[in-house]
């Protein structure tokens, strides 16, 4: 890629970012359903014919926004592991959780959370990403090795964990970052004694 094409590529890149926070900020002003392309290239300082070199409709937008995100999200929860190496709970810190840094980073756009219409897909997706993320990329160890089915504690661990995300969210992370994580951390050594971060590359 020569410097003229990574300079278009920087330029389309932050003109959908653009696009994106504007369409966020509107999603919160009037509702998903309310909100009109005219809407999103007024608020962004666009014009249409710039929406449409990079989406077709509002649909394929919203479904870019959430994708992004979500994949962000996914892509969060690995940096502070090292793959195959065990953690111990008793040793979990903040920098352990750093899917709550990214939460609190975009909180923009987790905060559409809070919205009945909002984007479609947003309230199943984000809980299902969450179970996903615990069911292909972690290895957990129960306290004492108590047996248990292991698709049931990965369900069980995440919901608990959506369900803390989602209440810091209503509550406008009135918590901060290192208050929450010491909560979630606390809750962990009560169930969990070891955590095993799995990397995809190393899978195929």
């Amino acid at each position: 890629m020569n410097h003229e094409q990574i300079v278009t590529s920087a330029r389309r890149n932050r003109t959908k970012e653009h696009l994106k926070s504007a369409f966020i900020q509107l999603v919160k002003e009037k509702g998903y359903h309310a909100v009109t392309v005219k809407d999103i290239v007024d608020k962004a300082a666009y014009n249409r014919s710039t929406f449409y070199v990079h989406y077709q409709d509002k649909i394929e937008l919203a479904d870019d926004v959430l994708a992004s995100k979500l994949q962000g999200l996914e892509e969060s929860v690995g940096k502070p592991y090292i793959p195959g190496h065990k953690v111990y709970t008793a040793n979990l810190s903040a920098p352990s959780f750093n899917i709550v840094a990214y939460i609190y980073e975009h909180r923009d756009f987790f905060e559409l959370i809070k919205y009945e219409d909002t984007l479609p897909g947003l309230h199943t997706e984000f809980p299902q990403t969450i179970v996903k993320i615990y069911q292909e990329r972690f290895i957990f160890e129960t306290i004492n090795q108590i047996p248990v089915n292991m698709d049931y504690f990965k369900r069980y661990t995440a919901y608990g964990f959506h369900g803390l995300i989602l209440n810091w969210i209503r509550n406008d992370f009135r918590e901060s970052q290192e208050d929450f994580i010491k909560e979630v951390i606390d809750l962990t050594r009560t169930h969990i004694y070891s955590v095993e971060y799995v990397n995809k590359a190393d899978e195929t």
